[in-house]
């Protein structure tokens, strides 16, 4: 094992000791995740409370889309700790909603949307899948709250990128989760697919619900989101907004990448 991957493994059984608070929707300590010899994540820690919508921010090739993934268990981590409300994620899976990036699904596969919709019901309906009335009416619900009812027997290549988008959270609204993980929701949509889909994330904020969303856009993060993670591999920030997304975090965070007139602009905290 490379000597940052081994010190990587040494500074996760550290960081797991710690205690994880009662109130944390998930919390990683020691997350590495290696591509190669390169670590993508190096001994991450990061806390996301629950009942808020938080954001996941850093440049390109920072392990933002990598962070979520190991988190749910769809790639390997070299070392770390994962909970979800303070279980592994075998126990917590059920309580779970997420939300891929677009560009990772195959929208040529010959299926409808109401289809895609109701395999947010398939965990609960077991090896059967016998779709009953109730799961059929929350699945038809789910497309009217994203308002994509009127497509519900369409095909889903069939579909502006927008649309997609839409009936993607479609799907994560069926499973009736507590936390909900997005990946770039707001990637490649237009400025009312985007409007819609903030409505539908503060409702679930409102109704209790947990919501952790990768996030490219800068210029935004302190309208829609309560709470920050920034990373570059490595943990950079966390917390509050208007205490974490500051100037002094982006700029370390973002490296070079962000100009002082940028930053003048997206007006974070000082400090």
């Amino acid at each position: 094992m490379p000597d940052m991957l081994r010190l990587a493994s040494h500074d996760g059984a550290l960081l797991g000791a710690q205690p994880t608070p009662a109130d944390a929707a998930l919390a990683v300590r020691g997350m590495t995740v290696s591509y190669g010899q390169k670590p993508a994540l190096f001994s991450v820690d990061a806390t996301f409370p629950s009942g808020v919508m938080s954001a996941i921010i850093g440049p390109n090739g920072a392990g933002k889309s990598t962070f979520l993934k190991a988190a749910l268990g769809l790639i390997p981590m070299v070392s770390g700790e994962v909970r979800f409300f303070g279980l592994p994620l075998a126990q917590a899976r059920s309580r779970i909603a997420y939300v891929p990036q677009r560009a990772s699904v195959d929208w040529d596969f010959p299926t409808t949307v109401i289809d895609v919709v109701l395999m947010g019901r398939y965990r609960r309906l077991g090896l059967l899948r016998r779709v009953g009335r109730a799961d059929l009416a929350l699945a038809q619900e789910a497309l009217a709250r994203v308002g994509m009812e009127g497509f519900a027997h369409r095909q889903i290549g069939q579909l502006s990128g927008g649309q997609q988008q839409r009936v993607f959270l479609a799907r994560a609204l069926a499973q009736q989760g507590d936390l909900y993980l997005l990946d770039e929701p707001f990637a490649g949509v237009d400025a009312a697919t985007e409007a819609a889909i903030i409505e539908v994330l503060k409702a679930l904020k409102a109704a209790g619900k947990t919501v952790i969303a990768v996030h490219h856009d800068l210029s935004t993060v302190a309208d829609y989101f309560d709470h920050v993670f920034l990373v570059n591999v490595r943990a950079m920030a966390q917390g509050p907004v208007a205490s974490a997304f500051t100037t002094a975090a982006l700029s370390q965070t973002y490296g070079g990448r962000l100009g002082a007139g940028q930053l003048d602009q997206l007006h974070p905290a000082k400090g």
